[in-house]
């Protein structure tokens, strides 16, 4: 008899430990699947910051180029670039090394650009200031946003896209 209330109550504590393990792999996998849905709406931010800002840049130099009014511009401009800042430093706190890495190679050279716009808008341009300069700047941080997207997709396990487009 002792037996049989031993083997119940062995069988029951077996089963409230496989219980309690199930439900500490269940917790780990939905704190884990927490954790990319952050870090995708991070990247997604700062995808959308990254290329805003780009843009803004892009429709400055092309202002510049026109000689028009770059009032209208410039706020637009200073928009992107505040909320790249807010997103960016948001993201310092979430990304992991190598992603983050990329996005601050980018940060910093969207801020060189904006630094040579600036200063030409200003009049006050450096010796190698130019809109040409500019342009080239403007080209390659496009191919370099499209690294930070590949890095971003790679780290949240997406397929790699047949064209970086």
């Amino acid at each position: 008899m002792l037996g049989t209330l031993l083997s119940a109550l062995l069988t029951q504590r077996a089963a409230e430990r496989s219980r309690q393990r199930e439900q500490e792999r269940a917790e780990r996998a939905a704190a884990r699947a927490r954790d990319v849905e952050e870090r995708r709406t991070c990247y997604v931010a700062l995808n959308t910051a990254s290329r805003q800002y780009l843009a803004a840049l892009t429709d400055h130099m092309h202002a510049l180029l026109r000689a028009e009014d770059p009032r209208a511009v410039r706020q637009r401009l200073t928009e992107a670039r505040d909320l790249h800042r807010d997103v960016y430093a948001e993201a310092q706190m979430r990304l992991p090394d190598p992603v983050l890495a990329l996005a601050g190679d980018a940060t910093h050279a969207l801020g060189g650009l904006y630094g040579r716009l600036r200063r030409l808008d200003d009049g006050v341009p450096h010796p190698d200031d130019s809109l040409d300069a500019a342009q080239g700047e403007i080209d390659a941080l496009w191919e370099r946003l499209r690294e930070l997207r590949r890095g971003m997709r790679a780290d949240l396990g997406a397929p790699r896209a047949s064209s970086g487009r």
